[in-house]
């Protein structure tokens, strides 16, 4: 015998020739009480104010045709509960009397609901989208300064402000009018591998030393400098043209060149905080460090916006130029603004002033420097018995000793660049801290084990 799965309506009515209900059958999946108050009343009056003259309709219309057209009320049930039902009635054949069939479209309706929010959802975000390009648009067309926007696969200009234009000594009424033209013709060709080089730089590494270039007509000087921006289909280049004025004449005597002037030449950054970390002076190098474009997006900001790593931030820094009214070879870490990490030492010493205090800091790159010598003849030393090994030992035993001897000399290279502290020399070896107990445990390296249910930093 086969079974036949035949869905049942979730609301059934058997009403009279006048529309009054005489049974009412309900569906499992609407689980309501007291619908026997509906029995001997009309079935107009069960629904809502604007479902009567619908229910009306349905019913003339099956009396005279059969069957009535699908309409949807609000049916209110006993319990005050009311829900959308989409329902057919039938005239019955057999017997005097009709069949008023229902559906359930509350879920129909809570999906209507919600593509209605997300469409309103969806044009709140574009007005604010417009309006952030607006404010875009805005500032780059005022801007005094030539801005470029330059796609990094061909170097053609994907749009210039007004600004530019001029810089360049283009001939158009509009900025618009250079769009789609190849920036290397403006260049002078023994410029151009230089521009490239510079490029090349920014897209390797984020960031790269502005370089002078001359252009227009009169090939005025400027300093040119180039973020990598993301964008579809393929990153740009953001190019800033800043025009450089006449040389500084030679100073006849040292002391005629001012401090100021010297601070800006330091090839190291240089910001002077207040006891709370806010920038309030800094230098060319370090916007380069940090990857900015100009002195006032930094000025007021805290320095612990980009200076941050476990164990050696903005906090600590602090900290100690207060207990010591000084600092030396503090080891960190800058984060620029377009994602790169730098390496850095810091010196740093306050005013001592009561009232003012201040904090000069002096931040110099130390990615590129080389390890230390004694820390490079200590790991190779370690592994000099190692290879005596070779024809003795089968390489598996070889490359399990190896392991261990550098994993052993670098644990305890990051136990004393975190000063001791097992907290942040976990952070910088990637591992948990239990992991960094079991390993000090195993070299011998140290002789506390953590406490129960935790680990001492």
């Amino acid at each position: 015998m086969t079974t036949l799965n035949i869905s049942q309506p979730d609301v059934t009515l058997l009403l009279d020739m006048s529309g009054v209900i005489r049974e009412v059958t309900l569906s499992d999946a609407i689980s309501e009480k007291g619908v026997e108050a509906w029995l001997g009343r009309p079935w107009d009056e069960t629904v809502t104010e604007l479902g009567g003259d619908k229910v009306r309709r349905m019913v003339e219309d099956a009396l005279r045709t059969g069957v009535s057209a699908f309409r949807q009320v609000t049916q209110r049930f006993p319990s005050g509960r009311e829900l959308p039902i989409e329902y057919t009635t039938v005239l019955l054949g057999g017997r005097p009397g009709l069949l008023a069939i229902g559906k359930n479209l509350q879920a129909v309706a809570e999906l209507q609901s919600r593509l209605i929010a997300a469409q309103q959802t969806m044009e709140r975000d574009y007005w604010k989208l417009r309006d952030v390009e607006t404010r875009y648009r805005l500032l780059f067309h005022t801007s005094t300064e030539a801005v470029l926007l330059l796609r990094a696969s061909n170097l053609r200009i994907i749009e210039a402000n007004p600004a530019a234009v001029q810089a360049l000594g283009a001939v158009g009424p509009r900025p618009d009018s250079i769009a789609g033209r190849d920036f290397l013709a403006d260049v002078l060709p023994e410029e151009r591998d230089l521009l490239q080089a510079m490029l090349a730089r920014v897209r390797e590494q984020g960031k790269a030393p502005g370089i002078v270039m001359h252009f227009g007509q009169t090939r005025k000087a400027s300093l040119v400098r180039a973020s990598l921006m993301a964008s579809d289909p393929g990153p740009i280049f953001l190019v800033q043209l800043s025009p450089v004025g006449s040389p500084l004449p030679m100073p006849t005597q040292a002391d005629r060149l001012s401090v100021e002037d010297l601070i800006e030449r330091m090839p190291d950054g240089f910001v002077v905080i207040n006891q709370e970390g806010v920038i309030r002076r800094t230098n060319q190098a370090f916007l380069d460090l940090v990857e900015v474009g100009a002195k006032g997006l930094v000025v007021g900001e805290r320095l612990g916006r980009w200076l941050w790593r476990p164990g050696a931030d903005l906090t600590v820094l602090l900290a100690n130029v207060h207990r010591q009214r000084f600092v030396r070879l503090f080891s960190t870490t800058i984060h620029g603004e377009l994602g790169a990490s730098t390496e850095v030492e810091i010196s740093a010493a306050g005013t001592g002033e009561a009232g003012n205090p201040h904090i000069g800091v002096i931040l110099r790159d130390v990615a590129r420097r080389l390890p230390p010598a004694e820390d490079a003849n200590r790991l190779i030393s370690a592994l000099g018995p190692l290879t005596e090994q070779i024809g003795k030992t089968s390489l598996r035993k070889l490359v399990r000793d190896t392991i261990g001897v550098v994993e052993r000399h670098y644990v305890r290279a990051a136990l004393d660049l975190a000063g001791g502290n097992r907290t942040a020399a976990a952070e910088l070896l990637g591992l948990s801290r239990q992991s960094l107990y079991a390993k000090l445990n195993r070299y011998d390296l140290g002789d506390e084990t953590p406490p129960p249910g935790g680990a001492r930093s």
